[in-house]
């Protein structure tokens, strides 16, 4: 259940349209938990920002390496890069392909535990500039 909103979001991108204002902008950084890099972590930014004429952005997504690095790619499409704008960002441990079998009985377990402040019910907001960013970084804390 815990990834069940980023399927949500990609669907509901899918099903609205990409539409929008179409700029999109270069987006990398470091994702850290506790103040250490974190790997294995999906990254989500969904914009929320738009005018009377442009609908908001297509959503994007990333997922952490072992250093804690990702690189935001366009959700559906093969286009690197996140919205222009204010976004809402979510973060969901990831469960290795190793992890799941082949018939769905065995659902794979998030290699970290993210509390469900940074899922769903995240706060989190950045601004993606029209230059873009490789610091888009956040440092998230776990109780």
């Amino acid at each position: 259940m815990q990834r069940h909103w980023i399927w949500t979001v990609a669907l509901g991108v899918f099903l609205g349209g990409c539409g929008g204002n179409g700029k999109l902008a270069p987006v990398s950084g470091i994702v850290k938990l506790n103040g250490k890099p974190v790997a294995d972590v999906e990254v989500i930014f969904q914009p929320t920002s738009g005018d009377s004429v442009n609908a908001p952005g297509p959503a994007a997504y990333g997922v952490t390496d072992a250093n804690g690095r990702y690189t935001l790619k366009v959700v559906g499409e093969d286009r690197n890069g996140a919205s222009v704008g204010k976004s809402i960002v979510r973060f969901s441990g990831r469960a290795s392909a190793a992890d799941f079998s082949e018939d769905g009985s065995k659902r794979g377990k998030p290699a970290v535990f993210l509390p469900a402040r940074y899922g769903g019910d995240s706060k989190i907001e950045f601004d993606v500039p029209p230059g873009g960013t490789s610091s888009a970084d956040f440092d998230l804390k776990s109780p």
